[in-house]
């Protein structure tokens, strides 16, 4: 599959005008992306012909036929693949659940936004990566931390705020990072990723041409929310990254919600991966509930990349299956929209192809599953019985010069002092 050629022809219904219309009916069963188009209708998209764009990305902007998947005569993935992808989906299932279960017992603090139903977006693309590749999220990056390799019992010790946490308790939820794992951080602040992402995709570059070091092919994938595609930060860098061609992939997980608000209503035009040819790159629309179409156009976008043939930006229609956060009641999503994505539920979907393709007995899936609940069980005690961060940690990696304020003048710092806290909630 080249991307040269592809988009695939079936992205979310442009947003109606204003006048009155009737409403769609509920996509049929065999519609391939299901968003909600109650109150749209589609409206005929605009071509535009210019002598001065008539590139790769004129050829790449053409809409063509939907890839199918390959008959199951060519399966789509190994025995092997097969296995480790499922037990990435699993792990990353039941530790959002068991996070759920932990942030409601009082032993995580601050908001937590789980992954639940977008687990083939993170294994579809992270498994295909090298340790040396970089991963870039949000708010919502236990999944892909855990899928990048960081262990489990480290993002679970970095949400209870321990010591033996990935980020030594300071960073919490919203925040994993991982030099060893070259997990570059999840960013609170929507869009403030995208630039790091950026960054790190220019150092590989700078590498290979500059410094001559043949052997850095390394790629770096930024996950973002559709919300963060109105953001302006997100258009600088599609804009670097085509004019140096730089090899990053753009990952929009278009859950279709930002918090509380409906794509359909936040954007002028709902399509995402339509702005990649705009900047002169691909852009490609994918079913995020499937991980094997996610795989298909990972394994594209980041051969691309590493073959120095630049950026490429795919929009994964997914979906949350919890609220936007553990504090959200998730009272605004018609619960007609919420059971047609429950029941294409990425994990049961693949159980399902492993199965049925004989790459996988139910026992042998059996086994994953009861393995990964033990992983995660052992993390959560891991967790509990860490220790606290102590005072005197408060001050460090905050200050360029701590002897200049973090310091006192009998050379102690600050933080050690019983005072420092007094009045403020308990470190």
């Amino acid at each position: 599959m080249g991307f040269s050629r592809v988009i695939n022809p079936h992205p979310l219904p442009l947003l109606a005008d204003s006048r009155p219309t009737k409403p769609l009916p509920p996509p049929s069963s065999s519609s391939l992306f299901l968003g909600s188009t109650r109150t749209l209708r589609p409206t005929q998209t605009r071509s535009i012909s210019s002598p001065h764009r008539r590139s790769s990305a004129s050829a790449v902007a053409a809409k063509v036929s939907d890839v199918k998947l390959k008959s199951t005569t060519n399966l789509l993935v190994t025995k092997e693949e097969g296995l480790e992808v499922y037990e990435d989906m699993i792990l990353g299932r039941v530790f959002e659940d068991m996070c759920a279960q932990m942030y409601y017992r009082g032993k995580m603090f601050g908001f937590v936004h789980l992954y639940n139903g977008q687990e083939a977006v993170s294994s579809g693309f992270i498994k295909l990566l090298k340790k040396e590749d970089s991963v870039v999220s949000t708010y919502r990056d236990h999944v892909h931390a855990l899928s990048k390799g960081v262990p489990a019992r480290a993002v679970m010790s970095e949400l209870f705020g321990k010591t033996t946490g990935c980020c030594r308790g300071q960073g919490g939820s919203m925040h994993m990072f991982s030099a060893e794992h070259n997990v570059l951080g999840g960013f609170a602040f929507i869009g403030e990723g995208i630039p790091v992402a950026t960054g790190a995709a220019f150092t590989s570059k700078y590498k290979r041409e500059v410094l001559k070091e043949a052997d850095c092919d390394h790629v770096t994938l930024a996950f973002f929310g559709d919300g963060t595609a109105n953001n302006g930060q997100f258009f600088e860098c599609l804009n670097m990254a085509a004019l140096w061609k730089l090899p990053i992939i753009f990952v929009v997980e278009n859950n279709l919600w930002a918090i509380g608000m409906s794509h359909l209503r936040a954007t002028s035009d709902p399509e995402i991966w339509k702005k990649g040819p705009a900047f002169g790159m691909p852009g490609v629309h994918v079913d995020g509930m499937d991980v094997l179409k996610v795989r298909e156009v990972a394994k594209e976008a980041i051969g691309r990349a590493r073959r120095g043939e630049g950026p490429t930006l795919v929009e994964c229609e997914t979906y949350r299956f919890r609220g936007h956060s553990l504090a959200d009641p998730d009272e605004l999503r018609d619960p007609d929209e919420k059971a047609r994505y429950a029941a294409r539920d990425p994990i049961t979907q693949f159980k399902k192809y492993l199965i049925e393709n004989k790459l996988a007995s139910e026992a042998e899936l059996k086994a994953i599953e009861k393995k990964i609940d033990e992983v995660v069980e052992e993390a959560v005690e891991f967790a509990d019985e860490s220790p606290a961060p102590s005072r005197s940690q408060l001050l460090e990696n905050v200050f360029a010069d701590p002897r200049g304020f973090g310091i006192g003048p009998d050379g102690r710092y600050r933080c050690e002092d019983p005072k420092f806290t007094e009045g403020t909630a308990q470190v």
